[in-house]
């Protein structure tokens, strides 16, 4: 039977931009930018269909448990209820999902692993009603004991997670409580450290971050009439959505409709499935469209969040500032599934050294299977962490060496050419020392502008802000540098490829470009550099973004800085290859009528087909006529490879991107208040291909690391393993007032590899920011301060 689809209001639809110009270089508007700042923009949340049934999902409020009996009798029996559901109602063979390993349930089976596991689904006419149905399932629990940090989880006769795991890399790894291990031996460390004429260590612990994206998870799932399901939903990665979700419907892929809906955000929290699966299952079961969306206290529990842990570094230099070596340690706590825990072992493990030459070596990265809330992707991915331990380790080394801490690390910086930890060679710019000069050599705000300012005094520019806390004394200025390495695309051996669809046809007498990706939009602007690389490689100035969706090939995932690169490289050699069959086309129709067709090198410019040397030979219009080009094309970066599972060695990275920050911050030492004053970044992005947007980049992903600097942090109980703090009252991010003036120095040194030049930007900045604030403080206060976020207390000594 022919599947008829109704779309929901709120549909996405396509987005069109006319420009004269507006190329790559250029700073045009995006296209949804206007739309979201009037409150027009149709986000997730806002779907609606007529009919439609609200879901409800009921979580765990236990850590780790068995659960012994589920009594849905009392939910059901309630006025508008339509259907609940529990693990014993799943359709299919499969019943779990993961990114890479399958070890997540989709509904809780007989055990429970986390705080806020999802063990049962209602579908009810009414938001309230399935709320206050789930409330009414009954569940027998028995508590078993937790495994919350590496000694309960690696005791000898500790609980495992997941026994009997048979994935591919649990006969490797030491103990079953372990997700994945990744060490990297390069030279003799142990050597090294006794050539060493200075040796410091440090032990450092990063908190657990949340994305906190301000549209909470949420979709509608609409049955079809072929027995499939159309889902709307806001994520990062369509296909591997489809992937999971389509094996536990019992469904083929074909019959697993996707589009992508407006997105509030996301910074890798929406790599993992939340809602999609029970959203569709309770779609196919009740035959209605159901619509879901969590409120800001389940959407604590309904993502991944940033990996909280524990490193131990060693370092060594000479008494001339050339490091000797390093060792470090670094175990993640990956809570209870494994999500994108292996991948983010091996970023950490092999950006561990940071963009420093380093020939001796000693690494080991760990993951642990825990009862604390997963853990997975988030903006950094694993380099976040090492960069927080090996900036505060470079301070340490360069105060007792006794020389400026920006000269040390630049006498240490590595370059292109420099040899990776891992092997690999750093074959395109490196310029880490001169993005350190950037930002020293940039002039300091003044001092204690209160003091001057008189009546016109500003609270905000105090510690403590409009609390009116503060008022000048006991208040201590601090300057802090740091700079950071993050690797771009996906890495060890993963087969990364984008696709796009271009359509070239004429509407009302004008030549369109239709361009068609799986590409997650969700905020980082693709649709906007979409747009302009056609315009640059078609010559065209009208150019239509089709909605994302999963009748196009895979784009991947919107993370690891890639899409820019990847689904922009796939959108370049598509319209490269509609420009030559437009000129193909050109040639059997006109190339009799001049010489040039068949010799000169031929432009698409202004709607018109050119002449290297400026000559007009036709209009697109003309030679189109009624005919259109549609070609889907996919594109690959050159390949990786994994990293070996005893050394660490191979190239398993595409592309490094740097950036170095120097923090300002105001502190009042009594109280322990800190005002970050200013945050100056200079990064190297290959090419700006819409310097507008590279520069909001580099602001927004220099405030999320400021956040886990001085104030965001996920809490855990330690003795239940419940998060404490899930909502935006207790889990506190920067606001406007927080953030500071960021000034941004933009180098461009083009990546020979890569499309256009250019260079994965989105991460870098969340990496150096956070160091570069701790280090402030430091120098401010005097203290050591090993541990993110740095709370007030940490500051007083009234921990």
């Amino acid at each position: 039977m022919a599947n008829t689809r109704t779309a929901p209001s709120g549909t996405p639809t396509n987005v069109t931009q006319k420009h004269a110009k507006g190329g790559i270089g250029e700073s045009t508007l995006r296209p949804d930018g206007t739309l979201k700042v009037t409150g027009e923009f149709a986000y997730s949340s806002d779907m609606w269909h007529e009919d439609m049934l609200w879901g409800q999902t009921l979580r765990s409020p236990i850590a780790h448990a068995e659960i012994e009996s589920i009594d849905i009798s009392e939910a059901l029996a309630m006025p508008g209820v339509y259907s609940v559901l529990t693990y014993a109602d799943l359709p299919a063979e499969m019943k779990n999902y993961g990114l890479e390993i399958q070890d997540t349930p989709v509904l809780a089976n007989g055990r429970v692993r986390h705080h806020g596991e999802p063990i049962a689904l209602v579908a009810a006419d009414h938001p309230e009603t399935a709320r206050r149905a789930a409330a009414k399932i009954k569940i027998d629990f028995k508590e078993l004991p937790l495994v919350t940090d590496e000694a309960s989880a690696l005791a000898e006769d500790a609980i495992l997670i997941h026994p009997g795991r048979d994935d591919h890399h649990s006969g490797h790894v030491p103990h079953q409580n372990i997700v994945h291990r990744q060490p990297i031996i390069r030279g003799d460390a142990d050597a090294a450290a006794k050539k060493a004429d200075v040796i410091v260590t440090g032990e450092y612990t990063f908190g657990m971050q949340d994305q906190a994206f301000l549209g909470p998870e949420s979709g509608l799932a609409v049955p079809g009439e072929d027995g499939g399901v159309d889902l709307y939903v806001a994520t990062q990665w369509l296909h591997s959505d489809l992937k999971q979700i389509a094996p536990v419907l019992g469904l083929p892929e074909e019959k697993v409709r996707m589009t992508l809906s407006g997105v509030g955000g996301a910074f890798g929290g929406r790599e993992d499935i939340s809602m999609q699966i029970h959203a569709c299952l309770l779609a196919l079961a009740t035959n209605k469209p159901v619509k879901m969306v969590y409120n800001r206290f389940e959407s604590f529990f309904g993502h991944v969040h940033r990996h909280p842990a524990k490193l131990w570094y060693e370092h060594g230099a000479t008494k001339d500032g050339k490091i000797t070596h390093m060792k470090c340690r670094i175990v993640l706590d990956g809570g209870a599934y494994a999500s994108a825990s292996p991948a983010v072992v091996g970023n950490a493990s092999s950006l561990s050294v940071g963009p420093y030459v380093i020939d001796n070596v000693d690494i080991e990265a760990i993951a642990l299977y825990t009862n604390n809330p997963p853990c997975g992707a988030m903006r950094g991915f694993g380099a976040v962490q090492a960069c927080f331990a090996y900036e505060a380790q470079m301070d340490k080394l360069a105060a007792k060496l006794g020389m400026d801490p920006v000269e040390f690390r630049q006498l240490n910086a590595m370059e292109q050419g420099t040899i990776m930890p891992t092997g690999q060679v750093v074959d395109s710019p490196a310029p880490v020392a001169e993005l350190l000069r950037r930002v020293k050599e940039r002039p300091l705000p003044p001092e204690r502008q209160w003091e001057t300012a008189g009546e016109a005094a500003d609270l905000r520019a105090l510690p403590g802000g409009l609390s009116n806390t503060t008022h000048g004394e006991g208040v201590v200025r601090g300057v802090g540098y740091a700079v950071g390495i993050k690797n771009v695309g996906f890495s060890e051996g993963f087969d990364d490829y984008s696709t796009a669809r271009v359509r070239l046809e004429v509407i009302n007498g004008e030549p369109v470009a239709m361009v068609h990706t799986a590409m997650a939009e969700v905020g980082q602007g693709g649709v906007t550099v979409h747009a302009q690389i056609a315009r640059t490689e078609l010559g065209v100035t009208q150019v239509t973004i089709h909605p994302a969706d999963t009748q196009v090939g895979s784009a991947g995932s919107t993370s690891a800085s890639r899409q820019t690169y990847m689904t922009g490289g796939a959108v370049k050699n598509t319209c490269e290859a509609v420009r030559e069959a437009l000129l193909e086309m050109g040639r059997r129709k006109n190339g009799s009528y001049h010489p040039a067709w068949a010799h000169a090198e031929l432009l698409l410019e202004g709607g018109k087909v050119v002449t290297d040397a400026g000559e007009v030979l036709a209009d697109i219009a003309d030679i189109l006529e009624d005919e259109a080009i549609d070609l889907e094309l996919e594109f690959r970066h050159r390949p990786t490879v994994a990293f070996d599972l005893v050394t660490g060695q191979g190239d398993g990275h595409v592309q490094y991107t740097f950036a170095a920050h120097r923090a300002v911050v105001e502190v009042d030492t009594e109280l322990g208040l800190v005002k970050v004053v200013e945050l100056a970044t200079a990064q190297d992005v290959g090419k700006a291909l819409n310097m507008l947007s590279v520069v909001g980049q580099i602001q927004g992903g220099t405030t999320q690391g400021l956040g886990v600097a001085v104030m965001e942090e996920i809490i855990v109980d330690p003795k239940t393993a419940k998060v404490r703090n899930p909502s935006f009252t207790d889990y506190l991010i920067p606001t406007i007032l927080d953030t500071p003036t960021i000034p941004v120095d933009v180098l461009e040194l083009a990546d020979p590899n890569a499309p256009y030049g250019l260079r994965g930007l989105g991460e870098a900045p969340t990496l150096s920011s956070t160091p570069a604030v701790l280090a402030a403080i430091r120098q401010a206060t005097g203290l050591e301060l090993n541990k993110t976020p740095i709370r007030p207390e940490a500051l007083t000594g009234t921990l």
